[in-house]
C-alpha cells in the first residue's frame, strides 16, 4: 500500500510545532558553565524568527487552501471625471 503523501501545509505546520517546542526547551535552559567553561544551546532570537516564519507560512497555506490555491487581487483604478 503507498504511503500518503505529506501535503506542504502539513509539513508547514509540523516545523512550526517543533520551533515552538525548540523554544520551549531552551527557556529552561540557554547556556550552562562548568568552571571555565560555557555551552550556549541555541540563539533565541533565531529560533523567535523561525517560529514567526513557519507561523506565517502556515497562515499563508490555510488561505491558499481556503480560497483553493487562488489570490484574490483587486485592482482599482482611480479617474477623474
Amino acid at each position: 500500500m503507498a504511503k500518503r503523501q505529506e501535503t506542504p501545509l502539513e509539513t508547514a505546520k509540523k516545523h512550526y510545532r517543533a520551533w515552538l517546542a525548540a523554544e520551549l526547551e531552551l527557556t529552561t535552559a540557554q547556556s550552562y558553565s562548568i568552571g571555565t567553561r560555557t555551552l550556549t544551546r541555541a540563539n533565541l532570537a533565531e529560533i523567535r524568527k523561525q517560529i514567526e516564519f513557519w507561523e506565517n507560512k502556515v497562515k499563508e497555506l490555510q488561505n491558499q487552501a481556503k480560497r483553493k490555491g487562488r489570490n484574490r487581487i483587486i485592482c482599482v483604478v482611480p479617474r477623474d471625471l
